[in-house]
């Protein structure tokens, strides 16, 4: 009976194996996609906010963090940073306006 037992664990054991390798490798594929995909909207945004490109960083590490936390990131994601990028856009923009219309003079020291 004991020898069945054995038997049973070490063919499992692959399973287990097969399991965590398909697992890993499927990770490692949405990484990729969304590192991929992170790279291509910062280049793409990166121009047009040139004096924000910080903040375009945080939005899209916000953006990604988000999308882990849903079922399908990968999905989720491009849809998300590019959300994350309008909005840091519109308010680079808004504080621009509000510089220009109120300029600020920086006394003589």
């Amino acid at each position: 009976m004991k020898l069945n037992n054995e038997n049973e664990n070490s063919k499992s054991g692959g399973v287990g194996k097969t399991f965590k390798t398909a697992c890993l490798a499927s990770c490692q594929k949405i990484l990729a996609r969304i590192e991929k995909a992170k790279a291509a909207i910062f280049a793409e945004s990166r121009d047009a906010l040139k004096s924000q490109e910080r903040l375009l960083r945080l939005a899209l590490n916000e953006a990604e963090a988000l999308a882990w936390q849903t079922l399908y990131p990968h999905l989720v994601f491009p849809a998300l940073a590019t959300e994350k990028v309008q909005t840091v856009a519109a308010w680079s923009t808004h504080q621009r306006l509000v510089r220009q219309a109120n300029p600020t003079t920086v006394p003589a020291a």
